[in-house]
């Protein structure tokens, strides 16, 4: 029997609709930066895409678009400029910038209360240290609500995170581990990869390989959740096998149609909570 698909567009309908409504509620309108450098067609696309859910749920946006050529100096006195402007509430620098620029000592500079994408070294430290004013990742964050609403029960769970990245791996699991869950770490050099997805309840694959999770690694009903978004002969693929996989998961998630809209639902959350903080 076929695995019942988690749908997370119809999983971020309902989260952009909460946050519309808590939204219309507020005295202060929460306010979303939005800064674009250089001329990436997908960092164009992405960018666009956020401003109009932020549209769509009231949240005001300011867009920035310096330059492909501007300099670190430039760059660094916009980010303190908005650090200071009470009507941003969240500020996004889109990654990843040209080659000319340091993102990490960039978004360093990004305030703790307003970085919404939670990758400055605070919002990463007050998560590990299990902080109620942490500001996770958006996609990790997308990953619990799936979780969530497929009724899946973490407590004490065995939950296998592939991938170490700073923006899904590493917060993930510190996320499941909040959650009760027992949590393997795994990545490209975990020896007998399969083995250990073996004897998971969940699986989140983030790793960026194309087909890396197969049917034999995945325990009869398990919950497996595909965060990859690989390009394969002009086709957008995950990096779960998701036709083998399907046959013997009890919940799977679908690339496309997962965990991406809940990146973007997710942004929402986190600038609605980041306003909150403020008033």
């Amino acid at each position: 029997m076929a695995a019942r698909l988690i749908d997370g567009r119809a999983v971020a309908a309902r989260v952009r609709e909460r946050v519309r409504e808590e939204v219309a509620g507020m005295s202060t309108r929460p306010g979303l930066a939005t800064i674009l450098v250089g001329d990436d067609p997908a960092s164009a696309v992405y960018v666009r895409m956020k401003r109009e859910d932020s549209a769509e749920v009231g949240i005001e946006s300011f867009h920035h678009e310096p330059g492909g050529d501007v300099s670190q100096e430039t760059l660094a006195a916009l980010i303190e400029s908005l650090n200071g402007d009470e009507r941003v509430h969240g500020i996004l620098l889109q990654l990843p910038l040209p080659d000319h620029l340091d993102q990490d000592p960039l978004i360093a500079l990004i305030d703790p209360a307003k970085d919404v994408d939670g990758l400055t070294p605070i919002s990463a430290g007050l998560l590990v240290q299990g902080r109620p004013d942490a500001i996770a990742p958006c996609t990790p964050s997308g990953v619990m609500e799936l979780l969530r609403e497929a009724g899946v029960e973490l407590e004490g769970a065995r939950a296998v995170v592939i991938g170490r990245s700073i923006l899904v791996g590493k917060p993930l699991a510190a996320l499941l581990l909040a959650a009760n869950a027992t949590v393997t770490h795994c990545h490209s050099r975990t020896r007998d990869l399969a083995a250990v997805c073996r004897e998971a309840d969940v699986i989140v694959a983030a790793a960026g390989m194309p087909g890396l999770v197969t049917a034999g690694m995945v325990r009869e009903g398990a919950t497996v959740i595909d965060v990859g978004t690989n390009r394969v002969d002009g086709r957008l693929v995950g990096d779960v096998d998701f036709d083998s996989v399907r046959e013997r998961a009890g919940a799977i998630t679908p690339v496309p149609g997962g965990v991406g809209p809940m990146t973007r639902a997710m942004l929402l959350v986190n600038t609605l909570d980041a306003a909150r903080a403020r008033v």
